[in-house]
């Protein structure tokens, strides 16, 4: 049985008005009606749906108490919930208050509604894309970037950003000190990025300390220049003063070793489409991480340009050549 991606949600059964039943025919949605709370948590748990709707017109203690449960819990927290309430001069805030992401009145204009109802939609999407403590693009919008770049034509490079000697910072510092850090490799990528490339530039966040972030292939020896160049001037000062000062603390690696771990640095992996004919979002992020791989195995914060090539016919009009600018290493 196909598991509903969307439910409507009404204890008294009242039928729903028909710009709303129309808008809901329009999302082709598979919808469930439900009026038990414990039914649509079940529903919820096992298969977060696109949206829901709650009929609060009649019935709303036990549609507040229902909607309160779905936001409650963090996994079906963010399934946009819209509330169909009454007229009543509370009716809106109790609904907002109870967790409703939109709140449409008996009685509104139609077009304002589905107007509404199709903003919530977008916001909830909009939310998905990026990550909570970066705010940066997620996975699914790097990949959208880089099939983009694609369409373009235009010379790009994905530049692939991992920390060195990260889980053992967070091992030692706490996990609230590492959730720190990477937010400012995250202020550090974006300003650098924004700063150098404007709206060429793009930054996304994979998760933990790995960071993609795709510019146009002239600015790499700029960007990625900059970058680890400042992180390495910020990254002694994120530890105690006698770690820093010592330039390495006791700690247990992967293995459980109990070894000197470094300071923190940075190794970036780039790949272009400069020597190289990349059809897919999926081949450029493997090759970046390849190059990633492979700047982590060189000493202190590095970045590392892929010069690999599939004897591509090279351009009429030459672009410069990537210069060492600190600690670059190639692979021929």
């Amino acid at each position: 049985m196909q598991q509903p991606n969307a439910i409507r949600f009404s204890p008294d059964g009242a039928s729903l008005p028909a710009h709303i039943n129309a808008w809901i025919a329009a999302q082709e949605a598979s919808v469930v009606t439900l009026s038990s709370g414990d039914e649509l948590m079940s529903i919820g748990l096992r298969a977060r749906p696109r949206f829901v709707i709650f009929d609060a017109r009649n019935e709303t203690d036990s549609v507040h108490a229902a909607l309160h449960r779905v936001k409650k819990d963090s996994y079906t927290a963010v399934v946009p919930c819209a509330v169909l309430c009454s007229k009543k001069s509370d009716a809106l805030s109790a609904a907002f208050d109870a967790g409703a992401d939109e709140v449409i009145r008996d009685g509104m204009v139609s077009a304002e509604a589905v107007r509404r109802l199709d903003a919530m939609l977008i916001r909830s999407e909009r939310d998905l894309i990026v990550h909570p403590s970066t705010r940066l693009a997620g996975t699914s919008a790097i990949e959208a970037e880089i099939g983009r770049r694609l369409a373009s034509g235009d010379y790009f490079a994905v530049c692939y950003a991992d920390l060195d000697h990260f889980k053992e910072f967070n091992d030692r510092y706490s996990y609230n000190e590492g959730d720190r850090v990477i937010r400012i490799l995250a202020k550090l990528l974006h300003d650098v990025v924004k700063g150098t490339c404007g709206e060429n530039g793009f930054i996304g966040h994979i998760g933990g300390d790995d960071f993609i972030f795709i510019i146009p292939y002239n600015s790499i020896p700029s960007v990625c220049g900059e970058i680890v160049a400042t992180f390495d001037l910020l990254a002694p000062y994120q530890y105690s003063e006698q770690d820093r000062r010592a330039g390495y603390f006791f700690g247990k690696d992967r293995r459980g070793h109990l070894d000197r771990v470094p300071l923190m640095t940075l190794s970036i992996g780039v790949v272009t489409n400069l020597r190289r004919t990349l059809t897919s979002a999926r081949q450029a992020s493997q090759l970046a991480t390849e190059m990633k791989t492979y700047a982590k195995s060189l000493p202190g914060s590095v970045y590392t340009v892929d010069r690999r090539s599939d004897e591509r016919v090279t351009p009429q009009e030459p672009l410069p050549a990537i210069r060492e600018v600190r600690k670059v290493g190639e692979v021929e």
